[in-house]
């Protein structure tokens, strides 16, 4: 605990462990790049500097705070430096600011305009590099790459992947898979956590827009759409609402406003899920095999499964993902709804996760007779085709989600923060064990954010004991105690994304890195707010869900469900 002086105010500081949080406290937003509170501090980018009253300079990221310290972040030395800083990047960039995908949301873009750097003195001497864009979901541009070490650091430090890394030295170092591999022939999960944390458009998100707007102009093509509920407390962000302020009603009125026929809550299916997966588990209770459960709704965390545990792939729930189920239900009893055939069903799903192309692009996934989901696009995609449409957003009033597919519970919306899974599926499994109802809807034992969490659950005679893990780098001694047989747990929950869903790789970007925790924390809150506020909150409570078990799936885990919503995962 100390006092320094920022600017010429007393500011006091306790346990921040550098200077650049305690300038923050202060009100005070000095320019970064590669500065995350959630990753290690790499000092890189040095736009952090300032000076002290001794003349001398650092990056304040990298220095403890001291009391007494005499701080200057605004000095005539300081912004010329930081000028310098931003052109000597601009020099060695791709300078396409105009076409570039990630226009309007480039930190370095965004850096340039507020120094007002206007010319650039330096010759561009860096060779044109080839795209990667060998991943289903990323492009990865190494001509604009700064070198921040935000992505290698990401992929590292929050997931285990290590994907990524620096390679060469001075001015021939780049970041690049080992032995300068194309992105899909490493064990990269497409998770889109470096995209995340990118500040250019060094790595972006591989988008299927124009294929969608085809479907839309094609008069002898359905389109449906399903939106994750995820996407509602997100995509607010872009229009600069506040942070979690759910805009579902919204969106459902724009995509019917594109041409969408039906539009649907991937919720729906969430519940559907929760049906299918509670049976399962209830029967490898009963029989006493592949224990614990892993749940199977993320497919980046299925293919980290697959690419370094295979011998735990009996393990994984055979449950398809909301997404999936949610496809193949488009296209075969709301295809009967609609009098139609399957083949005239192009289903567009609209998530916040960069990995849900890849797994629609499954050859597992088309047990209807075609391809469950024919396009998966973003929460940022979504933005930008409102955009290019020219819809005044302001001006869209609310509309409901078309029926029955678009009715849902509680249980399935809270499938998008960390521990949701689990809650929904205690929720339902409860009172299918006891024939009671669950004492306390909000099973607040397996919420948060911790990378793993455990909780013993009364239910009936049953001491349910479960985990929940978020974020890849905490699953591994995990699926450690798995293999060795020393973790005693009947079911485990995993996210790949720190926060869950509502932190995907295709959410809208956070220009400031310090609006990340607080968009976090809204889109959580609201989340469990609007799970409050439903009629119903338990996923077999469902009418649409109790309908299409009567006239179409007969009942969980039947020879018909299994054929639609489960699959086998492939080792890879």
């Amino acid at each position: 605990m100390g006092t320094m002086t920022i600017d010429g105010r007393k500011v006091e500081f306790t346990d921040e462990k550098n200077v650049l949080t305690v300038i923050r406290k202060a009100g005070i937003n000095i320019p970064t790049l590669c500065y995350h509170s959630e990753v290690s501090t790499f000092g890189a980018c040095r736009l952090c500097t300032v000076e002290d009253d001794r003349g001398r300079t650092f990056a304040s990221c990298s220095e403890e705070p001291r009391d007494g310290m005499v701080i200057y972040t605004n000095s005539g030395r300081i912004k010329k430096y930081r000028k310098l800083i931003v052109e000597l990047l601009l020099a060695a960039h791709c300078r396409d600011c105009t076409t570039c995908i990630k226009s309007g949301e480039c930190i370095l873009q965004e850096l340039a305009h507020r120094l007002g750097v206007r010319d650039i003195r330096f010759e561009n001497t860096r060779e044109v590099r080839e795209l990667d864009t060998s991943s289903p979901s990323l492009v990865r541009d190494p001509n604009k790459c700064i070198l921040c070490g935000d992505c290698v650091r990401a992929c590292e430090e929050l997931q285990g992947i290590g994907a990524l890394g620096f390679a060469f030295r001075g001015t021939e170092a780049m970041v690049m898979p080992a032995f300068n591999k194309k992105i899909a022939e490493t064990n990269c999960v497409n998770c889109g956590q470096c995209r995340v944390y990118c500040p250019t458009g060094a790595i972006s998100i591989k988008t299927h827009m124009d294929e969608v707007w085809e479907a839309l102009a094609d008069p002898d093509v359905r389109v449906v759409a399903q939106i994750a509920p995820a996407v509602r407390v997100a995509v607010g962000d872009h229009y600069s609402l506040p942070k979690g302020r759910s805009v579902m009603g919204k969106i459902v009125n724009a995509l019917h406003r594109m041409g969408f026929d039906e539009v649907y809550d991937t919720t729906f299916s969430a519940d559907l899920t929760i049906m299918e997966e509670s049976a399962e588990f209830l029967r490898r209770v009963e029989k006493g095999e592949n224990l614990p459960l892993l749940t199977s709704c993320c497919p980046a965390w299925v293919k980290f499964l697959e690419d370094n545990y295979p011998e735990l792939k009996d393990h994984l729930s055979s449950a398809k993902s909301p997404q999936q189920i949610g496809g193949a239900i488009f296209k075969t009893y709301g295809a009967q709804l609609e009098g139609r055939e399957g083949k005239d069903i192009y289903s567009v799903s609209v998530m916040p996760c960069t990995c849900k192309e890849f797994e629609s692009e499954r050859p597992e996934m088309k047990d209807s007779g075609f391809r469950d989901v024919d396009a998966a696009i973003t929460t940022r995609d979504l933005a930008w085709l409102i955009k290019d449409m020219g819809i005044d957003w302001e001006a869209l009033d609310e509309q409901e989600f078309d029926q029955p597919l678009g009715l849902y519970t509680g249980a399935g919306t809270i499938f998008g923060v960390t521990g949701g899974v689990m809650e929904a599926a205690i929720r339902t499994g409860y009172e299918l064990v006891t024939g009671q109802p669950i004492p306390d809807l909000e099973v607040t034992a397996v919420r948060g954010t911790e990378g793993f969490r455990t909780s013993v659950i009364k239910v009936g005679d049953l001491d349910l004991k479960v985990g929940v893990v978020t974020g890849l780098k905490n699953v591994v001694p995990v699926l450690e105690a798995v293999k060795n047989g020393t973790l005693d747990l009947h079911f485990i929950e995993v996210m790949t994304c720190p926060e869950g869903c509502v932190s995907g790789g295709g959410q809208p970007k956070l220009l400031m890195d310090t609006d990340r925790e607080e968009a976090y924390a809204a889109r959580r809150a609201a989340t469990f707010a609007h799970d409050r506020e439903l009629a119903y909150r338990k996923s077999h409570e469902n009418p649409a869900i109790k309908k299409i078990y009567e006239e179409f799936l007969e009942e969980p885990n039947s020879h018909i469900a299994h054929h639609l919503l489960h699959t086998t995962y492939c080792n890879k």
